[in-house]
């Protein structure tokens, strides 16, 4: 077949598979969405070694820069001022995230955003999480560590996407 079908069936049916593992026996440790926007940011950023080494580490440092951020915002008071406090953490923090690209294995920006999207998209759409007890455990409730397992498990269903796609492509004579 060819490398567009190959690649569809492909990524449709790990899909299935990932899917079941987020709402089954992985429930809670393994988030879909955070998943697939690994999977795709390994393919936005080549489908090989080094945009799996890419995707992994800069969303991973995403993940890491939203942690820290949502931690300096639990010191914040929640009164008046606290959107415009918000609002300056959020930046400082998103510009070093940005500035880090200088640094080569940190050098795709749009995988450290996604991670640090990622994360607080959890933090703040999952009750009781933004709170100094879990952004500085060791559990499957800190984004640091559950977070990360989806994002390297999606960016491993990429890799398994491609390399399955390629099986399944027939080459032209």
């Amino acid at each position: 077949m060819n490398s567009l079908t190959a690649l569809s069936l492909s990524i449709g049916v790990l899909s299935g598979v990932a899917t079941f593992l987020a709402v089954g026996p992985l429930s809670g440790v393994f988030f879909i969405w955070a998943a697939t926007i690994a999977w795709a940011a390994y393919f936005a950023l080549g489908a090989n070694e080094d945009a799996l080494k890419k995707t992994i580490a800069c969303s991973i440092f995403g993940v890491f820069m939203a942690t820290f951020t949502a931690y300096e915002l639990t010191n914040v008071p929640a009164d008046a001022y606290f959107p415009a406090w918000a609002a300056f953490t959020v930046t400082v923090s998103v510009i070093v995230t940005c500035l880090a690209a200088n640094i080569p294995c940190l050098s795709a920006i749009p995988a450290s955003v996604w991670g640090y999207s990622s994360t607080f998209a959890y933090l703040l759409q999952t009750p009781d999480k933004m709170n100094k007890d879990v952004l500085l455990g060791i559990s499957l409730d800190n984004p640091l560590v559950v977070i990360s397992i989806s994002i390297v498990v999606g960016a491993y269903f990429g890799v398994a996407s491609g390399k399955l796609a390629a099986k399944w492509t027939t080459k032209a004579d």
